[in-house]
């Protein structure tokens, strides 16, 4: 990818603790351009049909700047361990891509 730059996130795993099955899981991933190039996410997906990303920046960032990753993890039929990551693509060194994870355990 051409002009590359780093990205830092707040947090990389965001552990929801205990949670009944049924409930949708919220979280806020939130990062910053930590390089000298505009930041550009090419493609943020969800691990699973259960794990979405609903929203994030469509528009370039500049360096220094932040932007937020909304992700909505739906429980049903979830009972057990959860972890579940969510895949950012973006023009991002020495990986194009990275990773956040929800984790935690849906109980009954």
């Amino acid at each position: 990818m051409d002009s590359p730059t780093t990205i830092e996130y707040d947090e990389e795993v965001f552990n929801f603790g205990e949670v009944k099955e049924g409930e949708m899981v919220k979280h806020t991933f939130k990062f910053t351009n930590t390089g000298d190039e505009q930041l550009i996410l090419v493609n943020v997906n969800g691990s699973c049909g259960c794990t979405v990303p609903e929203s994030w920046p469509k528009h370039p960032i500049a360096p220094g700047e932040g932007g937020e990753i909304s992700v909505v993890f739906n429980t049903n039929d979830r009972v057990g361990k959860a972890q579940k990551s969510i895949r950012i693509e973006a023009n991002t060194a020495p990986v194009s891509t990275t990773a956040v994870q929800l984790v935690g355990t849906v109980v009954e």
